[in-house]
């Protein structure tokens, strides 16, 4: 290691680098540079002390992670592809593939490994056996199955944590089927990889002394994210030499619900002899004025070791705090300030984050983006109508206007789960070959087509809701059909309210329902085929991507990452922090740790933002500006943005040819209006969209400097008019 590599590390880096013998501890604030100090510290260890890179183990916690790990090393020396560089499931595999049989003879090294997909399916499996088609119950085994190998619980001894469960028989019944089915096929699944290495090397002691013995140094990045069995793992593998340098920083333990345990960071300190202990507090990534933010924020966090990140860098760009009315003005607020960032500042689309505590929240952000051409990704999910339950709905809402839409109906006909198995749906689609008809049809009417009476059982309540509803929809306005199909099928009791995820999945669907009352009103003449033209075409014109992207994401999904500028929206009580913190201080602490990593993300921009009324839970309620704004100092600076009318005419503007002429390929370059004369736009006017087209100006709203357009196929957007890539024809 030269001494240019060496200047590159600051003195509390150094001092912790040199720390080379025994066990050692570095809380490492957000941007502190832990990356560059374990890279150093790898290559210092064979080129200062003469380490062989066969005696090093680092552990990360990601693919991405431990790459960029390898690609830094070899960088810097010849040697670094030979350092043992993984995940902790990588490293395992490793060691399983050479000794499993010594731990269990019904196993080779050959095993396959499950995903979570196969996973899914044995159980599914295994409960179809026992009559049972309950997505509810094979969720709950699925869960305590990983719980019962995170916290490396013995299958017989966990039967003890179902016993307050009421299917607490059944359950262990299929925990048990689902092992001795990994046993059969030589298989194991993502945690098993955990807890049969540390099984080989607890009964195995000749393995764990090689294997100990080897690894002089073992490093642990990410650590306040390790669960109770990859820390018990990290003490097996250090039992001989005993020099573990973990870094770690519990401000950013936000993974909690997937068992990562930030104690394991004070668990350090008492599980090995003379800790030595380092802090990271200097951050390279952001301005002072966000440091001092999320210092003030983490401050109230009890749980946690005392530090404090600074920078010597530039004092930065006030943040800034916005209250809204609502949603569409938040996503207003954002479209806006990138807009002008972008044109005024020299930002580049991909500078930008938005983000988010839900992904249910993302759906005003998405249309405005669309609206205003700025181009966006959805790190780490889907877009929203690609969301499978917001496809759900829509392929409901598609067999009333098309009862031939095979598609729609295989993506409906079992969900909710009415125990209509795959011989059951194949036996429906060969009578419907048979008679030439629909499969709707058979279904509707089984009797006719001799399907089997167990078959026409299942059939009646769907059978029995869809006529009503189909003799109703016509008569029913639009967004009040909508509500009827979702409510009268039961849809969001398919999901289990205490799973986050499927929690998410209720709240997108409430955010369709009210897209739909949006749509409805602004186009109080369309019909339900009207509504469903509008959302094939807006998910065709979404389709198109960009390398240079607003990023909108979770705050889970970009942790690691940084951006030079950040909005933190929807910081209101009940969202961020979430409702089910209320009461329980670990929770609540743990909401305050994902905001301050979402804070940390930023570089030189921070904008939070709050609505005062919003959308969700199936309702407008009024809504309490965030707990955290107020410890962080912004409990009465409130800046109002204007309310802007949703309520619109509909006009007749129809330039199909025109629009396909104009905008095929996507190739037409229009100027956006910053600067321009606002009052060429004019009730009446036709312009021309980017993206959505021709549209006629059916209303103008001066005071806000916005229109609402009504665009063919598309139906009435409202708009503001200084950003908006329109332009005015004749």
């Amino acid at each position: 290691m030269t001494e240019e590599d060496l200047k590159l590390l600051n003195e509390e880096q150094f001092i912790a680098l040199k720390q080379t013998e025994g066990a050692v501890l570095v809380t490492a604030g957000a941007g502190s540079g832990k990356t560059r100090l374990l890279t150093h510290r790898i290559v210092f260890l064979m080129e200062n002390l003469g380490v062989s890179p066969e005696n090093l183990l680092a552990i990360t916690f990601t693919n991405k992670a431990s790459n960029e790990m390898k690609t830094r090393i070899t960088q810097m020396t010849d040697s670094g592809d030979r350092v043992w560089i993984s995940t902790f499931h990588s490293m395992c595999v490793k060691i399983l593939r050479a000794y499993i049989n010594k731990l269990d003879a019904r196993f080779n090294g050959n095993f396959s490994i499950y995903s979570d997909s196969d996973s899914e399916k044995v159980i599914k499996g295994l409960l179809a056996e026992q009559g049972i088609s309950d997505d509810k119950i094979k969720k709950s085994i699925m869960f305590h199955l990983s719980a019962m190998k995170n916290n490396n619980i013995p299958l017989q001894k966990y039967k003890q944590e179902l016993a307050y469960d009421k299917d607490a028989d059944l359950i262990f019944k299929i925990m048990s089927g689902y092992q001795n089915n990994l046993i059969e096929n030589n298989a194991l699944d993502f945690d098993d990889l955990l807890v049969k290495t540390y099984e080989l090397l607890v009964q195995c002691p000749d393995i764990k002394e090689s294997y100990s013995r080897r690894f002089k140094y073992i490093l642990v990045d990410e650590f306040q994210d390790t669960n109770l069995i990859q820390y018990d793992l990290i003490k097996l593998l250090s039992s001989v030499h005993k020099n573990v340098f973990v870094v770690g920083d519990e401000d950013q333990c936000i993974y909690t619900w997937r068992g990562a345990n930030f104690r394991n960071i004070s668990n350090f300190k008492e599980d090995f002899e003379n800790v030595k202990v380092f802090k990271l507090e200097r951050n390279y990534r952001s301005t002072k004025t966000i440091i001092n933010c999320a210092n003030k924020l983490i401050k109230h966090n009890k749980s946690r070791i005392d530090k404090t990140l600074w920078s010597d860098g530039e004092e930065g760009s006030p943040i800034e705090r916005k209250e809204v009315y609502d949603e569409q003005g938040e996503a207003d607020f954002v479209a806006r300030t990138i807009h002008d960032l972008v044109e005024k500042s020299g930002y580049a689309y991909n500078d930008f984050a938005i983000l988010l505590r839900l992904n249910a929240l993302s759906f005003p952000f998405e249309e405005k983006l669309l609206a205003y051409n700025i181009p966006h990704k959805i790190f780490g999910g889907f877009k929203f109508y690609e969301r499978v339950e917001i496809k759900n709905v829509l392929a409901y809402l598609k067999l009333f206007i098309n009862p031939k839409d095979e598609q729609a109906f295989l993506r409906i006909i079992n969900f909710p789960r009415r125990a209509i198995g795959d011989s059951s749906i194949a036996k429906i689609k060969e009578t419907a070959r048979t008679f030439g008809k629909s499969m709707l049809e058979v279904a509707l009417s089984p009797e006719m087509y001799q399907i089997p009476f167990s078959l026409s059982k299942k059939l009646v309540v769907f059978t029995e809701i869809y006529k009503k509803l189909y003799s109703d929809y016509e008569l029913t306005p639009l967004n009040e059909f909508a509500k009827n199909v979702v409510d009268k099928f039961g849809i969001k009791f398919a999901f289990n309210t205490e799973r986050e995820e499927d929690f998410e999945k209720i709240l997108n669907i409430d955010q369709l329902l009210h897209s739909i009352e949006t749509y409805a009103i602004k186009n109080p003449d369309d019909t339900l085929n009207d509504y469903l033209q509008s959302v094939s075409l807006i998910a065709d014109i979404d389709s198109l991507d960009s390398s240079d992207n607003v990023i909108v994401a979770t705050v889970h999904a970009v942790k690691g990452l940084e951006f030079r500028a950040v909005f933190l929206v929807g910081l209101e009580e009940k969202i961020f922090p979430i409702s089910r913190a209320y009461g329980n201080s670990e929770d609540m602490e743990e909401e305050r740790r994902l905001m301050y990593v979402g804070i940390t993300r930023a570089k030189e921009k921070l904008f939070l933002t709050n609505c005062k009324t919003r959308y969700l839970y199936g309702h407008r309620d009024y809504m309490t500006a965030s707990r955290f704004l107020g410890e962080i100092g912004f409990e009465k600076k409130f800046i109002q943005t204007p309310i802007y009318n949703s309520n619109a005419s509909r006009s007749t503007a129809s330039q199909v040819d025109f629009v396909k002429n104009s905008i095929s390929g996507n190739t037409i370059s229009v100027k956006l209006n910053s600067g321009t004369d606002l009052s060429k736009f004019k009730i009446g006017v036709n312009v021309l969209h980017i993206k959505f087209g021709v549209g006629k100006i059916i209303d103008v709203d001066l005071e806000s400097k916005t229109a609402d357009i009504d665009f063919n196929g598309i139906g009435v957007k409202t708009l503001m008019l200084e950003i908006a890539p329109l332009k005015i024809i004749d």
